[in-house]
């Protein structure tokens, strides 16, 4: 309306959401498998192990927890 200000909010509806998630899903994926191919030395450099990133690459992608 005349006067108001626009204050994002219609960039946070649901369905800009699911947008968002479905764009990320390639990049996701990307990393998921570059985490699995790591070798159990490398994963204990980052502070991870190979439970960790089996959780991880069988997450869903709109399952970001970062929500970025």
């Amino acid at each position: 309306m005349k006067g108001q200000k626009d204050n994002g909010l219609m960039a946070s509806s649901p369905l800009s959401g699911l947008l968002h998630s479905i764009s990320r899903w390639p990049a996701l994926y990307r990393e998921r498998r570059m985490l699995a191919g790591m070798s159990d030395d490398a994963l204990k450099d980052i502070g991870l192990n190979r439970v960790d990133v089996e959780q991880e690459i069988h997450r869903h992608f709109w399952d970001d927890p970062l929500r970025k």
